[in-house]
């Protein structure tokens, strides 16, 4: 296709490699102004690669970049900042302690006269800014103490607040609650009709069908075609990315549970700020069942997990995997046979500096199967992370001796879930398992999960995705202010109703 000023982003023949590995080969992607462009593909594909390309934190080693039809060399984020590009990454970029406006204007600092700092200003931009795409976003406001919605609607004010035409979006609604789905799905529609253009790396089918207009869609770092979403569905879109028919509806015959193996009573966890979140909650999970909780994002899930497995200490009540393992250590949770796929696997899953197979092994690390006292049998853990690699699809293959801060999001979860289903749990936990995954790769996870059920695991599953609750789970767990407020079979209850119970409607 040949320069067109009709499109807001032409990206032709773009090649990028990463010494020997070719992560896009000859990929193109045309973007019409004033719509909504998806890229789809699974983890590794390199949607994200081709978007920092875009952005100028990669460099093309071959290919064509052009921007309203006009041909750009963009060698760095400040320069795709002044040719109005703006991104928003998966992984948010804010100063936590900052405020709002103090975050909107951080590298682009508003001064007066005398060239001092004047907030006064920046704040009445952020305010016309808010007030001119109805955010909701009040400017006074720490990040910290906002939610990840929230944080994600100032990350695209500081896009806006520096001029961007054409935003791009990373996983956008990776982390984002139904609600704040439904919000940002509005946004992007009202930022179209002002004008803007949008790019969203995506995996998730039925986000595109609801807003993206075309789809670009990639594998394995080729470029496998453009299709008008009007004319598509999931089943195409899943086809054509995996590049095979992908189930998706979870499959599974009906559970046979036996024992008791979590047991939670009279739980009380009080967060950082001495306010009670888990409020003498009652759980039971057992053996040869998955267990889902459903709940809106903040009601106690994160405190629930941590005092399961002794992060968070339980100022009431027991936790019993065998025996009480309440306010003891995350060691002595795993020696009871507690595995866990925690909730952000950067804080809490991996060691980004360290290489893929230090991370594969970690909490075996000390076993004779990796080696003898305090050193490390490097040729052990290289064979075992090579298994690891070729049983869960992780991309690159490989990549054994990489950083793993390397890898896709979607591929270094799948180490996670590797290093801990493999460990054949007693209790596994999984903390939005299938967070940053594709559908491929989402149906392998839910695969494994039912695998572990059906071996006997017991199997607890906190996720805000309400769809994968309700396929996956045998039992479900409504959780609302730190209380299980509704306890239903698979099957006997809807999405409506579930929805009330998560609202506090529908609580005993």
């Amino acid at each position: 296709m040949e320069p067109d000023s009709s499109y807001a982003v032409q990206m032709h023949g773009i090649t990028k490699r990463f010494g020997n590995y070719t992560a896009l080969s000859q990929v193109d992607l045309n973007v019409r102004k004033q719509s909504v462009h998806a890229i789809l593909g699974e983890n590794g594909a390199g949607k994200t690669t081709l978007m920092n390309i875009l952005y100028g934190l990669y460099q093309a080693d071959e290919g064509t970049i052009y921007l309203n039809g006009t041909p750009h060399s963009i060698t760095g984020p400040n320069e795709a900042i002044s040719n109005g590009i703006g991104m928003v990454h998966q992984h948010f970029m804010l100063v936590e302690n900052f405020t709002v406006t103090e975050n909107i204007m951080l590298g682009d600092e508003v001064c007066g006269p005398a060239g001092t700092l004047d907030m006064r200003m920046a704040r009445k931009q952020v305010l016309d800014l808010v007030e001119q795409y109805g955010f909701e976003v009040d400017p006074d406001a720490r990040i910290e103490d906002i939610s990840v919605g929230m944080q994600q609607r100032v990350e695209i004010l500081k896009a806006l607040f520096r001029g961007a035409q054409t935003l791009i979006l990373d996983e956008p609604t990776a982390v984002l609650t139904p609600q704040e789905i439904d919000k940002l799905l509005q946004i992007m529609d009202d930022l179209v009709a002002s004008g803007k253009t949008i790019i969203i790396i995506t995996h998730k089918l039925k986000e595109i069908l609801r807003s993206a207009d075309e789809c670009t869609i990639i594998r394995r770092g080729e470029y496998m075609g453009t299709v008008d979403v009007s004319q598509s569905s999931e089943e195409d879109l899943a086809a054509k990315m995996v590049g095979r028919n992908v189930n998706l509806k979870v499959e599974k015959t009906p559970a046979t549970p036996g024992e008791v193996v979590l047991d939670v009573n009279g739980l009380v966890v009080r967060d950082d700020r001495g306010i009670e979140q888990v409020c003498g909650l009652d759980l039971k999970v057992r053996a040869g069942e998955i267990v889902g909780i459903a709940g809106i994002d903040g009601n106690g899930q994160e405190e629930l997990v941590n005092a399961i497995v002794s992060m968070t200490k339980a100022e009431a009540g027991t936790v019993v995997v065998g025996e009480e393992i309440q306010n003891t250590s995350p060691r002595n949770a795993i020696a009871h046979g507690v595995s866990t796929i925690p909730s952000d696997r950067h804080r809490w899953g991996l060691v980004l500096p360290m290489m893929v197979s230090e991370n594969s092994v970690l909490e075996q690390h000390d076993k004779s199967s990796f080696g003898k006292g305090i050193m490390l049998d490097y040729n052990k853990m290289h064979e075992y992370t090579s298994m690891l690699i070729k049983e869960f699809d992780i991309r690159p293959s490989g990549c054994e001796d990489e950083r793993i801060a390397g890898l896709s999001g979607g591929n270094q979860q799948k180490v996670i879930i590797a290093r801990e289903v493999t460990q054949a749990p007693k209790l596994l936990i999984a903390f939005q398992p299938t967070r940053g995954l594709d559908v491929g790769a989402i149906e392998f996870v839910h695969k494994t999960l039912i695998s572990e059920r059906d071996r006997g695991a017991a199997i607890l599953l906190v996720s805000y995705e309400l769809d994968e609750v309700m396929d996956v789970s045998d039992t479900i767990a409504v959780i609302y202010h730190g209380k299980i407020v509704g306890t239903f079979e698979q099957g006997t209850v809807g999405e409506e109703e579930l929805g009330l119970y998560m609202a506090g409607g529908g609580a005993k």
